[in-house]
């Protein structure tokens, strides 16, 4: 987040906190209907069900641990051995011990109540992401049982160290060669993290049925062009609120938001055009959210121009880089590891370049302006040294997730039932009344 200090005296900030209960609610939004809806408009028409469950249930998991000890972990103080790492799940377990003067927005006259539910609906989301890479193919108890641990073990602890006062937080300790980190809003927290966890899940779950001999075509663009218009206006409250109030700074990282995202569906769209002949709407929609990825962990540490860059730079490396995985073999599905891993590593390092306090853009103490601002190449070098620490991190303990859960539970729902369709296997239903209606469950006396 923008802040991260605690505040000592707390006093209500009426419309800090307006603004803060509104961001939250329109970040919610992104992952139901948003993200849903965008993933499920990608997929085949018979696991649309599916893909939709893997973002609500996503919402129900992540919600309860959040309010239950994810907070405690991620933003409480570092009272223990590993308090660099995380913090205690217990000093703040189901919110008891938590006051508004303790509060991570306590200092903006935020209610502690107000930033535990903002910060809930980014956790939400970024297990919500990681469904993308593995659409059509995992066991759906096997992912209710990951969306716990995963958030537990790799989210929680990553949110403490980048946000939360941890060591890679602005206002923990930082090598001394090195300036504070950037991340405004979750460029390494959320997006490298959801991207590489995705990819670590892809290559133990293996490739979809066919992929890639046989074409797997969204089967409702119009889904897919909702979702990307409701994450848009959703991120608003993503980036502009991680600022903790209404103020120049929510502004900048909202104009920045805006102008970034124009630019890299614009590019994204270019490169189309050059390389296959079509402009296409899921193009479109993608080099939306690319250009979401980019700027948010720039949105308030950049000015216009650096904005306008990393959209329009995010927009062609995303659109270039989703082709990898026909030239490397794994089987992202709905490339979150193009989009959400190349651009949330594009966004973070981009920074390093572009960071300036110029026309009211922000950065923490202790970090510098970027190379093309005329602060040298230390901040791109600290920019580095995070996103490659969330890589490793991430990617090795999802690892070690998925390789236990494979063998307790399996990963991998049966050839028949992906074949068949994952709807009515599933959840026995499906989503068109061409597709065989729902399955008739009938007790037996």
């Amino acid at each position: 987040m923008g802040s991260t200090l605690v505040s000592e005296a707390f006093e209500l900030n009426e419309g800090n906190t307006a603004w803060m209960l509104t961001s939250a609610a329109i970040v919610l939004m992104m992952t139901v209907p948003g993200l849903a809806f965008f993933y499920g408009g990608m997929v085949r028409s018979k696991s649309v069900l599916n893909m939709l469950m893997l973002n609500f249930i996503a919402v129900g998991t992540v919600g309860f641990v959040w309010v239950l000890y994810g907070y405690s972990m991620a933003f409480g103080p570092n009272t223990t051995g590993l308090g660099q790492f995380v913090s205690s799940p217990t000093t703040y377990f189901g919110l008891g011990g938590l006051t508004d003067d303790l509060s991570l927005l306590g200092f903006m006259g935020v209610p502690a109540l107000v930033a535990v539910g903002f910060q809930a609906t980014f956790a939400v989301i970024t297990v919500a992401l990681i469904s993308g890479a593995i659409a059509d193919r995992i066991k759906f108890g096997t992912w209710v049982a990951f969306t716990v641990v995963w958030v537990t073990l790799v989210y929680f602890p990553l949110a403490h160290m980048v946000w939360g006062g941890g060591f890679l937080s602005p206002v923990g300790k930082v090598a001394g060669w090195l300036s504070a980190p950037i991340d405004f809003a979750g460029g390494t927290v959320v997006h490298i993290n959801a991207g590489i966890a995705g990819l670590a899940l892809v290559l133990l779950l293996g490739k979809r049925k066919g992929w890639p001999r046989e074409p797997i075509r969204p089967h409702n663009l119009p889904y897919t062009m909702l979702g990307a218009g409701l994450l848009w206006i959703g991120w608003f409250g993503f980036n502009a609120g991680s600022e903790g109030g209404a103020d120049s700074v929510s502004g900048r990282a909202w104009v920045n938001t805006f102008v970034a995202t124009c630019l890299a569906m614009l590019t994204w769209l270019i490169v189309e055009k050059i390389r296959d002949g079509h402009a296409t709407s899921l193009g479109a929609a993608s080099g939306i959210v690319a250009g979401l990825v980019a700027i948010t962990p720039a949105a308030a540490a950049v000015d216009t121009y650096g904005a306008i860059a990393i959209g329009a730079i995010a927009g062609v490396v995303c659109a270039l880089a989703v082709g990898l995985k026909f030239k490397f073999g794994y089987d992202d599905a709905l490339d979150v590891v193009g989009v959400h891993l190349v651009g949330g590593l594009t966004g973070t390092l981009l920074i390093g370049l572009f960071a300036t306090t110029n026309q009211g853009a922000w950065y923490p103490d202790g970090a510098k302006d970027g190379l093309f601002y005329g602060g040298g190449w230390t901040q791109l070098a600290s920019q580095a040294v995070v996103a490659l620490f969330a890589v490793v991190f991430s990617f090795v303990l999802t690892m070690v997730i998925g390789l236990v859960l494979k063998a307790i539970t399996g990963l991998r729902l049966s050839e028949e039932d992906e074949v068949n369709g994952i709807d009515l296997a599933v959840h026995g239903e499906t989503a068109y009344e061409t597709l065989g209606g729902t399955r008739v469950l009938t007790e037996v006396n």
